[in-house]
């Protein structure tokens, strides 16, 4: 990839947002205001009837939400308050509600797969991110991640997210100002391979933390090195115990971290219906592996610990095991990509009210 295809795609907004100020005259971080207040158009809303089926609709002046079971009329719900319960042309009530992170996520516009929430929320807390921290990921997906990150490092802070594909950083994009009502100040998204473009466009020792979701990420481990501050928190997301081990084996090997630790989340709802109290029949089981290190100062060789011989060398046929059709990924054709963005963007689309100030 050229230089010039490489080269940033949106930077840190040097211009606040929308915001208004609290009871102190304090301003609000950014997207706060978005989070409170009458339901606007251009907003996506949590609808749940009298059955608890939900549904998440795009309020539109003059549309309407169709069921087997009536319709719902748009203007019903704009201007009315987050948590209000409305009635259809039949009757059918709807309890309406602004989805939280967990619920946008899961029902954005994507592209690629996107990090549960569970996931997001451990690397949040496991990697220490903290506000205005200097943090930089790869690879970007459809920002689901990315929003969880800047809601962390705060508009002080910074996040410079490393996307390959050019349709997967504009889902993002829309993703990411959907959320928060507009760019965010503290994100700068660029085209390219991470292990090429960190080392050129951040300072050596300049990044508290770094965050990966990718295929190979042992193939980074000199560029993060570089890049990463004494004591900084490495963090890595993947989907096979083969791309762990190899991982893993490689940042020891490698003498510049500490020994990684690795684990996996599991989140098993229940079932509360009087005495019926047992566990869900579903569960979110496994999604991926998280993996974090530690850089060391420069010119320590980090402490071995001692273990039991095992066999870890690797040859082309196990490399082969772990590329993406290999591992069950499908491909994402580039008319459902076009089709992810423009919906991203859709969502870009709020008409505030007089109680947001530009």
């Amino acid at each position: 990839m050229s230089s010039e295809s490489a080269a940033d795609t949106a930077t840190p907004s040097t211009t606040a947002l929308s915001t208004t100020s609290g009871a102190a005259g304090v301003t609000q971080p950014v997207g706060a205001a978005r989070r409170r207040g009458p339901f606007r158009e251009g907003e996506r809303v949590q609808l749940t009837d009298e059955r608890g089926r939900m549904n998440t609709i795009t309020l539109e002046s003059g549309g309407a939400f169709h069921t087997h079971r009536g319709f719902l009329n748009h203007d019903e719900i704009i201007g009315k308050a987050d948590g209000s319960v409305v009635v259809n042309n039949v009757g059918q009530q709807y309890q309406t509600l602004r989805p939280l992170l967990s619920d946008f996520v899961l029902s954005m516009p994507r592209g690629a797969a996107v990090v549960y929430p569970k996931d997001a929320g451990q690397i949040v807390t496991m990697a220490d991110i903290f506000p205005g921290a200097r943090v930089v990921e790869a690879g970007v997906g459809s920002g689901a991640l990315s929003i969880s990150l800047l809601r962390a490092v705060g508009d002080n802070g910074y996040l410079h997210s490393f996307e390959r594909r050019e349709e997967f950083a504009d889902i993002a994009r829309g993703n990411v100002e959907t959320i928060f009502g507009g760019p965010h100040p503290a994100w700068k998204i660029s085209l390219g391979d991470f292990q090429e473009e960190v080392v050129r466009t951040e300072a050596p020792g300049s990044v508290d933390r770094v965050v990966l979701d990718m295929l190979a990420p042992w193939e980074c481990l000199d560029a993060v090195a570089t890049v990463l501050a004494p004591g900084g928190v490495w963090i890595n997301y993947v989907a096979t115990v083969t791309q762990l081990s190899r991982t893993a084996e490689a940042i020891r090997a490698d003498g510049r971290f500490t020994e990684p630790d690795a684990w996996e989340s599991m989140v098993r709802g229940w079932h509360l219906e009087g005495l019926a109290v047992r566990p869900d029949h579903r569960m979110v089981a496994h999604t991926g592996f998280l993996l974090v290190t530690r850089r060391l100062a420069d010119g320590v060789t980090g402490i071995s610990v001692k273990r039991r011989p095992s066999k870890t060398d690797f040859n082309e046929e196990d490399v082969n095991a772990w590329t993406p059709g290999a591992v069950g990924e499908r491909l994402v054709s580039d008319k459902k990509l076009r089709r992810a963005a423009r919906d991203a963007i859709a969502g870009t689309n709020v008409k505030d009210g007089p109680e947001i100030t530009e």
